[in-house]
């Protein structure tokens, strides 16, 4: 007989809470989470479920470990704290039956990462388990090692991974593959260690090992060179793999919109991108089944896109002849021909790299790029501008100049900063003569505005001193434009009044007429009524006042008749607010009561200058690089900031009134 108390009949029963969790399935635990109306209905269901596992490992009951873990991985995926919880998952994976194990290593999964210091302490239960007898236990700790390897860890399991490269099982050679992948990220001085494997793997006929094994491949050539002409040895291997997938029969476990095996075409095609490269043997190897697969791939799926895309990097990757490379453009061709936005944007930015390597096949998608320019979507406009600037040359300068000029007129305004700049250092760089240069500019000072960047007015100015022989065109085409926009547009009132200020008695000269020159017949008294209402209108920014008091100050010695008028002019200014104004125009006034013998020396006309920081290219006696044009300064200087007053923020001034 039992000598337990007999409790009478109808007395309740308490049962911990813990055993109560335990009792819980994970079914049950995500029933209940479902059913909870609130958030914080939902943060008292789980507080009370954390603290009855917590109890429960307290106990230390293996027989409910597992269903804890897995309940603690759920908790963790809604975004609760589960840390805990994290020594249980050291003892599953210690454990000896497969389920248990199981749990164990999504748990490390799940709720460790590799900053982690438990990780170490399964590093030992790991090692067990790569050698284990059963192939899906090994499994497990390969992926466990995937996902969380550590560098330390790294070096402890690399032997033992390396040695499953050569499994009997495919399944088991697959998978250490993949973590062979992230031992090499993790620590790519151990690379050695599984080249031979590699190469061993890339004769398998299992389609998920060989993609595995190529994966491996490519880490392996990333993290040491001399991996690639191990690698090399093999290219005939690829190339007949690539063969047999491009001319195999249908097949239902690898076909994807009918394409055999389109992710392994697609590795191998990047794997002979990398063993191509700056090797002339490999490519001639490589370049028939690359032509292949450009002719024979059908582009009208994405999955066919895909390889289209790979074949064509690996074409303007390896060493390839001409023809081949015409039809990798012509590929891409027709990628900026198709409806999908993310198509043409990867035609965009493969064809920005073409560029460097066959100018001349790209060019002939010149119109189609340059429609692209005119796309709705941002990323397609970008890409193509992009592409468009490493198209100039000094053939098509004149041509896409002006289609670019065109498009800065309807450009949204944060693209308008940057195509201002690519402009007029294309125009610089490429220019026919400098008579285009003067144009083309003047017409970007019209469409930008305030967009044009302060050191491309001084680049243009500097351009203009050190062409002696259209000073006269430069100044009557500035002016002609200003008299009609430099209200709305203060940079074209900046440039001008400087240009005037300097050359005003060159402008207004009808000796120095070029060919073909619009008529226009500019008297000193229209140059100073011009630099006057920049100064009397309100609205001026202040950097264009002083610019225009300097200017007229400049110009009466240049017309001594109309010395009274500026006179006048530079009094006004004198009562200014603007403190730099109001010093410019005192100091003008006492240049004129000491009379001509101070005034005349110190209003000479400035000689040709260059300004600091100008690209090595520039030449002003042959016209820039390659003879076509002005290389533009790559950061502007103060030279003329100081003597002209272009350095006091212009830009920032101009930006709201510009354009």
């Amino acid at each position: 007989p039992s000598l337990a108390p007999r409790l009478p009949l109808g007395t309740p029963i308490r049962i911990a809470p813990h055993i109560l969790a335990m009792a819980t399935r994970l079914r049950e635990l995500i029933k209940s989470v479902r059913a909870c109306k609130t958030s914080a209905e939902e943060r008292a269901l789980i507080a009370k479920e954390s603290a009855a596992i917590r109890g429960s490992l307290k106990d230390s009951d293996a027989s409910y470990r597992h269903r804890n873990v897995a309940k603690l991985m759920f908790m963790h995926m809604l975004g609760y704290p589960t840390h805990f919880g994290q020594m249980e998952c050291v003892k599953l994976i210690a454990a000896t039956g497969f389920p248990e194990k199981r749990i164990g290593y999504l748990g490390l999964m799940i709720l460790l990462d590799e900053r982690q210091e438990v990780t170490m302490l399964v590093t030992n239960s790991i090692k067990n388990d790569l050698a284990h007898r059963n192939h899906f236990i090994a499994g497990l700790a390969l992926c466990a090692l995937g996902n969380i390897c550590t560098a330390e860890m790294a070096r402890d399991v690399a032997p033992e991974v390396s040695a499953l490269l050569g499994s009997k099982n495919s399944y088991v050679r697959k998978k250490a593959a993949l973590c062979s992948v992230r031992i090499l990220k993790k620590v790519p001085e151990l690379s050695q260690q599984f080249v031979e494997g590699a190469c061993n793997l890339l004769a398998d006929r299992h389609h998920g090992v060989l993609l595995c094994a190529v994966t491996l491949a490519l880490q392996l050539c990333a993290a040491d060179e001399a991996a690639v002409t191990v690698f090399r040895t093999h290219v005939n291997t690829l190339v007949r793999i690539l063969k047999s997938l491009i001319h195999s029969g249908y097949s239902a476990e690898h076909d994807v919109n009918g394409h055999a095996d389109p992710f392994l075409q697609v590795k191998l095609l990047r794997l002979l991108k990398v063993l191509g490269a700056g090797d002339a043997e490999a490519s001639d190897a490589m370049s028939d089944v690359l032509a292949n697969v450009a002719s024979n791939t059908d582009g009208s799926k994405n999955a066919g896109n895909a390889i289209l895309y790979e074949a064509v990097g690996a074409i303007i990757g390896v060493e390839s002849v001409g023809g081949l490379r015409v039809l990798a453009v012509n590929i891409l061709g027709r990628f900026l021909a198709n409806k999908d936005n993310n198509i043409r944007y990867v035609a965009l930015n493969t064809l920005a790299k073409v560029v460097a390597v066959d100018t001349q096949a790209v060019q002939r998608h010149r119109a189609t790029i340059v429609e692209c320019v005119k796309d709705s979507d941002v990323t397609i406009r970008r890409s193509a501008l992009q592409l468009v600037y490493n198209l100039v040359n000094e053939n098509n300068i004149t041509t896409l100049a002006k289609e670019l000029l065109d498009y800065l007129s309807v450009a949204d305004p944060e693209f308008k900063h940057d195509l201002t700049r690519r402009i007029a250092r294309l125009v610089a760089r490429f220019a026919p003569d400098r008579r285009w240069h003067i144009d083309t500019f003047v017409e970007l000072l019209l469409k930008g505005g305030g967009y044009v960047a302060d050191e491309e007015g001084r680049a243009f100015i500097q351009l203009v001193t050190a062409t002696p022989d259209l000073q006269g065109y430069a100044g009557r085409a500035l002016y002609r434009t200003a008299s009609d926009t430099w209200r709305t547009h203060y940079q074209v009132a900046a440039v001008a009044a400087w240009v005037l200020g300097e050359y005003g008695d060159v402008v207004v000269a009808r000796g120095n007429r070029v060919v073909n020159e619009a008529e226009l017949v500019v008297s000193p008294r229209d140059v100073v009524s011009l630099l006057q209402s920049m100064l009397a209108d309100v609205h001026s920014p202040a950097p264009v006042k002083q610019v225009a008091v300097t200017s007229l100050m400049k110009l009466s010695a240049r017309f001594p008749e109309e010395v009274g008028a500026v006179q006048s002019a530079v009094s006004t200014v004198g009562a200014s607010l603007n403190l730099e104004l109001q010093q410019r125009a005192s100091e003008f006034i006492k240049i004129f009561e000491r009379g001509p013998g101070l005034s005349a020396p110190l209003l000479e006309r400035m000689p040709p200058f260059e300004l600091k920081g100008m690209d090595p290219g520039f030449n002003t006696e042959r016209g820039g690089v390659g003879g076509g044009g002005h290389a533009v300064a790559a950061a502007a200087p103060d030279l003329l900031g100081d003597l002209m007053g272009l350095d006091d923020g212009f830009g920032g001034a101009v930006e709201g009134g510009g354009g």
